[in-house]
């Protein structure tokens, strides 16, 4: 690689500074602070790391690393769409694909087309390599709302079977954290953290 790539690569590097700017959600263990995606990203790098070996499925531990690591680098211009949110579609969207193309678009051209491959597998979720990587991603949540007393969940009124079948995504990565997982939702209901049902009178809203 020359001096073209280097800028280029450096160009992305600093662009992508953005991303500890976009607050999401949820807070921090134990916390009133908002995380950023930036942490979100990092935290689910550290969970991969330590929690591939639970994977159903033999696993890409490098790139399922590179999923959880750039999968959210698009809400730079898209921005975070709460996962509860009924006004928008949490799926990747046209204005994600736009995103994707301009971010990673600022590397040299093949760095470019593997980081957007990788960026559409994790979208997709059909291999098993993404399939571990979105379970990460769902799993990371569920543990700092239980540990914020409901966080998200209660703040904006969402009930257990939204939550529910949000959630179980991560049974298709790993069907031990999914046992774990779903062992905390309904310890969340008998605490009274998450409610079995939602008022009709209120709604899922950003």
């Amino acid at each position: 690689m020359g001096t073209d790539d280097l800028l280029k690569q450096v160009a992305f590097i600093k662009e992508i500074d953005k991303l500890k700017y976009i607050k999401r959600r949820t807070k921090l263990f134990k916390s009133d602070r908002h995380e950023n995606d930036a942490e979100h990203s990092w935290h689910l790098a550290m969970m991969t790391l330590v929690l591939a070996g639970h994977s159903d499925k033999p696993i890409d531990v490098l790139k399922v690393l590179k999923m959880v690591l750039i999968h959210d680098l698009v809400e730079i211009d898209a921005g975070d769409t709460f996962i509860y949110d009924v006004s928008k579609n949490h799926t990747n969207t046209d204005e994600e694909r736009l995103a994707a193309k301009r971010i990673f678009g600022l590397l040299p051209e093949a760095q470019a087309n593997d980081l957007i491959a990788i960026w559409e597998e994790f979208e997709k979720g059909v291999t098993d390599d993404a399939k571990f990587a979105r379970a990460m991603d769902r799993f990371e949540p569920l543990l700092q709302n239980k540990s914020n007393n409901g966080g998200t969940w209660t703040e904006f009124n969402v009930d257990y079977q939204k939550v529910y079948d949000k959630k179980k995504a991560i049974k298709e990565g790993s069907t031990s954290i999914w046992t774990y997982a779903e062992k905390l939702l309904n310890e969340s209901v008998e605490e009274g953290i998450l409610r079995k049902e939602v008022h009709p009178e209120k709604t899922y809203l950003k």
